[in-house]
């Protein structure tokens, strides 16, 4: 028997060179996030360019858990928004959005993924055109670029509020005319997505609330200002509160929205509930009052039978017999019915007094 030219060992050895060169080229110092840097006048001066991570840490100030933010080419889903403040930097992580925003540059983190390609491009405009706009030109770098990001992010939002509005009005204006199980089914997958939309835009607004009860971060960014040595006052911030105040209100605007939309379609749940519970109550007396005919028909039945046996009685050699014999059955039969039937309807007209009359008696 021939011995294998590579033995368990060797073999073993092996596969931990190669996980560790694997995780070697995988470190975070060696990885690079792909950016798109605008220069203080607001040109493209860099467009997916790759930048280590190493440089980021080093020439821009961030910190390694920046960056684990950053980068989410790792997560299935959004992280939750926040707004950063550094001692010469803004770092922004909203939505699709993650930027950082200097005195005189802005750095923004492409996002590999399809569904938010055309908002990026429709980003790198935006912010484009604030930074260039003349209009605006009393407001310093960082604060252009601010609104920029944030008229994006609000945009965005106020897009998919309307498609989760107008599909949600139409499967409840479907329900008013007629309840199927797929319409049901639609109406609960609808929920689901306006609910988590509800989340994301709660946070979004809760994020800039926090922003605007913080005067030291406010007053920090100023990032032009404290470059000049010209730091602000923890109590000079009125500019940049303004700005993120109107842009707070619209953000709760959308949540006050789409917790009306949520609203709506809790009643319509509830008033489906109502009607299947008084179908499931309507087919429940319909058995009932098929029960009672056949107990009363039964109660016939056994007269009959009794006096259809084939025995000698006095009756069959009476002409009235028969009839007497009809009579006597049918008439306890229809009273029986007629009793059931009367405690049947009074079961029917149960109230909600009624209800209240009885737990009063119990005490």
């Amino acid at each position: 028997m021939t011995s294998s030219p590579f033995n368990r060992s060797d073999y073993t050895s092996l596969l931990l060179e190669k996980n560790l060169m694997h995780r070697n080229h995988m470190l975070p110092e060696s990885a690079s996030l792909r950016c798109t840097v605008f220069n203080d006048k607001g040109d493209l001066i860099a467009s997916s360019k790759d930048v280590k991570r190493s440089t980021l840490i080093s020439e821009y100030g961030l910190f390694p858990r920046d960056l684990r933010k950053i980068d989410k080419t790792n997560h299935s889903v959004e992280i939750a928004p926040s707004i950063s403040v550094r001692r010469d930097s803004i770092l922004i992580n909203m939505l699709y959005i993650r930027c950082l925003i200097k005195a005189d540059t802005v750095i923004l983190f492409d996002d590999m993924s399809l569904r938010s390609s055309r908002a990026q491009s429709q980003l790198i405009s935006e912010i484009e055109t604030k930074l260039k706009s003349t209009t605006d030109s009393s407001l310093a770098y960082e604060m252009r670029a601010l609104e920029a990001v944030l008229v994006s992010a609000m945009t965005n939002l106020d897009a998919e509020m309307k498609v989760h509005t107008t599909v949600t009005k139409g499967i409840l204006s479907e329900l008013e005319q007629d309840v199927t199980s797929d319409k049901l089914r639609f109406l609960l997958i609808q929920n689901k997505k306006i609910s988590t939309f509800a989340q994301k835009a709660t946070l979004i607004r809760d994020v800039i609330d926090e922003l605007l009860d913080n005067d030291d971060d406010l007053a920090e960014m100023y990032l032009t200002d404290t470059l000049n040595n010209k730091p602000h006052s923890v109590d000079d911030h009125a500019e940049v509160e303004m700005l993120l105040e109107s842009y707070y209100k619209h953000s709760d605007e959308i949540v006050q929205t789409i917790n009306s939309v949520i609203a709506n379609v809790r009643t319509t749940e509830e008033i489906i509930n109502i009607i299947l519970d008084s179908n499931r109550n309507q087919l429940m007396l319909l058995g009932l009052k098929f029960s009672i005919g056949l107990l009363s028909l039964g109660a016939g039945m056994f007269a009959a039978s009794a006096y259809g046996m084939n025995l000698e009685n006095f009756i069959e050699e009476d002409h009235y017999g028969f009839p007497l014999v009809v009579i006597l059955t049918m008439a306890p039969m229809a009273f029986l019915f007629a009793y059931s039937s009367k405690h049947l309807r009074r079961l029917q007209k149960v109230t909600m007094m009624d209800h209240y009359k009885s737990v009063r008696e119990k005490f």
